[in-house]
């Protein structure tokens, strides 16, 4: 059986399904895995846990009364310290997605017997990122005995700063997806929107260029424009609002295949700034893998390589995207053959399997360094006891 895994995520396990949620629930096939979320508040309550099951996957939420900051750092740290014991969690891995557990987690971070750091999205550079995660990136990536990204973006800015740096770009469960290809039934939400419609899915958030989705709205009456995901970081009141634009809300993973299989393309309309600078976007490849094609914005992650390669149209503004969309719309899109080859490399489990090696030799390495630490520490308390030894044992010259 692997080492125990602790995961400290910034993203919810019922939030929008994504990396954590793939990597963790295949790592618990053959490992014990606590994944830790950040705490959720409530006046008046004790400082606790909430746990439950997904997957394998044991998910613990930490409930805290109103506190001032270092004292709910100080609450959190106890009880992590409280829920591994009872957990009874041994040699744990310690798994990282945000450098800002890491205040709370520093106690579990000294005990592990390997401590990753899975860099998804570059979080200084989101809306109200907390002025203190550049600092406590750095003292992350200098615990770290392995750094993985989660795009070459990614990848680039953190492969100087860590000498065990290893890019695992966003991957996609091909079999999941690919039922959108054959004859799915229409939700029933989405039942009744016209067609051809244009698609999106994920988090609606700075992230999008809301100008560019509601020009498309304005330019095409005739597209339907389906937005399909929760509103984070924004107004609602900013999202556009269009007879032709549909935002039917958060999905659970299990029915996106069927949502996908309706579309007629699948958009990525992201915005270009610090936001989205580092991204590599999940849905690219689950787009592809449902057999849609795909329309995006210059997104250096997506440019590279799936742009260049063909299997994307890039289009950043109103007039190029309606083109796409035209071209689509007349039958000119990506070879199949030519995108499940792509795609064959990029699954979930391969990337899993991959991570897993990686993992393994971290732990091995730093039990190495902690034996040799410990020889060293050893010879250094021996070297004095034998001086000493030496020097009683040696003859005393007799007067003359």
């Amino acid at each position: 059986m692997a080492n125990d895994l602790v995961c400290l995520s910034h993203l919810r396990w019922d939030f929008v399904y994504q990396r954590p949620n793939h990597l963790m629930a295949r790592a618990a096939r053959d490992r014990r895995v606590l994944f830790v979320e950040e705490p959720v508040t409530e006046a008046g309550a004790e400082p606790g846990w909430r746990l439950h099951v997904h997957e394998g996957v044991r998910v613990a939420t930490p409930v805290l009364p109103e506190l001032a900051p270092e004292a709910a750092e100080a609450a959190l740290a106890a009880l992590v310290a409280r829920l591994l014991a009872s957990e009874r969690i041994e040699d744990p891995v310690a798994w990282f997605y945000t450098p800002m557990a890491l205040p709370w987690s520093r106690a579990l971070v000294a005990d592990a017997s390997a401590v990753v750091f899975d860099s998804m999205d570059f979080l200084a550079g989101f809306r109200g990122a907390p002025p203190r995660i550049a600092e406590l990136e750095r003292e992350l990536l200098a615990a770290a005995d392995v750094v993985f990204t989660g795009g070459a973006s990614l990848h680039d800015r953190l492969r100087s700063r860590h000498d065990n740096a290893h890019c695992f770009p966003s991957s996609v469960d091909i079999a999941h997806f690919a039922t959108a290809r054959g004859a799915v039934g229409d939700p029933a939400d989405q039942a009744s929107i016209p067609r051809p419609r244009l698609g999106y899915a994920g988090v609606i958030d700075e992230r999008l260029d809301l100008e560019l989705i509601a020009g498309v709205a304005d330019a095409r009456p005739d597209l339907e424009l389906v937005l399909l995901g929760p509103i984070a970081k924004i107004r609602e009141s900013d999202v556009p609002q269009r007879p032709n634009m549909h935002r039917l809300g958060l999905k659970p993973y299990a029915e996106l295949p069927a949502y996908l299989g309706g579309w007629d393309a699948g958009w990525m309309p992201f915005a270009r700034n610090e936001a989205t600078r580092f991204i590599s976007p999940t849905k690219t490849p689950e787009y592809l893998a449902a057999g849609l094609p795909v329309i995006s914005t210059s997104i250096h992650d997506v440019v590279e390589p799936y742009g260049r390669l063909g299997l994307v149209s890039i289009a950043d503004d109103v007039a190029s995207t309606v083109a796409a969309v035209d071209a689509v719309l007349a039958g000119r899109h990506p070879a199949r053959d030519d995108v499940d080859a792509f795609l064959a490399a990029r699954s979930w489990d391969r990337t899993w399997a991959a991570m897993d090696v990686l993992v393994d030799g971290a732990v091995r390495d730093r039990a190495r360094q902690a034996a040799r630490d410990a020889d060293r520490a050893a010879h250094r308390l021996e070297r004095p006891a034998r001086v000493a030894a030496t020097r009683r044992r040696a003859p005393v010259a007799e007067a003359g």
